[in-house]
């Protein structure tokens, strides 16, 4: 699959990040647990999404049981690898770091991603000389 295919609309990623954050579930679980997080779908709805997406290769389902268990096929790495390409394209003409830049000034950072970010930062710098 190219970066590109790994696109989802707004609707097929608040579904795909209840399986990344909960493993694997049947489309009643999913509707529960988009209900609690304040989306509101039908479970008719839900049952489409996951059929198409299967579809489209980013779930999978195992049909052992009563009812249908789905799972992830497609990583969170992967999907967000793929949405901060198409961010950077579109926004900074490919280049990251007006980007992190912009994030590292806009966004409130924890004491630990801030440790993380010299972590990185030094490392960069350790192995670029």
């Amino acid at each position: 699959m190219t970066l590109r295919q790994y696109e989802l609309g707004g609707a097929e990623l608040d579904v795909v990040k209840v399986l990344w954050d909960n493993g694997p579930a049947t489309v009643r679980d999913v509707m529960t647990h988009l209900h609690n997080r304040g989306r509101r779908l039908a479970y008719t709805t839900v049952q489409t999404l996951l059929n198409r997406m299967e579809q489209k290769k980013f779930v999978s389902s195992n049909k052992s049981d009563l009812a249908y268990v789905y799972k992830a096929k497609v990583s969170r790495e992967r999907v967000t690898k793929s949405r901060l390409d198409r961010l950077l394209n579109q926004m900074y003409d490919g280049a990251a770091g007006p980007l992190v830049l912009q994030l590292v000034k806009s966004e409130k950072l924890s004491q630990d991603e801030i440790e993380q970010l010299h972590k990185l930062v030094d490392e960069l710098d350790s192995s670029g000389s």
